[in-house]
């Protein structure tokens, strides 16, 4: 398995923009699909975003499509969200989840690795 390591969290005003990071040990991480994902207090872990091993295709939930990016560097080990025009509800944990393979995570059920998670908050 592959271990990772979000960071980028924090406080923004309704509006603002952030950018998420995801950190990956191991050399075979470009063999992995990636995700973004987020759980509110009281709710589920909900799917954000999904891409492929080779960043040629993207998924997103439609809450967010429009405002959020994924992106990513194999050579740097590293997946991005790219977070503008935050909204309130767009407040969670943000968590990074991996599948070895060619399956897009786009279900919680479909990661094989988590990441400990990052705090997004966004006032109003």
């Amino acid at each position: 398995q592959v271990q990772l390591v979000e960071s980028g969290g924090g406080l923004v005003q309704a509006g603002g923009s952030l950018r998420l990071s995801c950190a990956a040990s191991g050399r075979t991480f470009s063999s992995y699909t990636t995700g973004w994902f987020r759980q509110a207090p009281g709710k589920e872990r909900e799917f954000v975003a999904a891409i492929s091993w080779t960043g040629g295709s993207t998924s997103y939930a439609d809450s967010v499509k429009g405002r959020f990016t994924i992106s990513r560097d194999n050579a740097k080990n590293t997946v991005y969200l790219q977070m503008n025009s935050l909204k309130p509800e767009d407040t969670a944990v943000y968590y990074c989840g991996a599948r070895r393979g060619l399956v897009k995570v786009t279900t919680t059920s479909l990661v094989d690795s988590w990441g400990q998670g990052t705090q997004v908050t966004v006032s109003s």
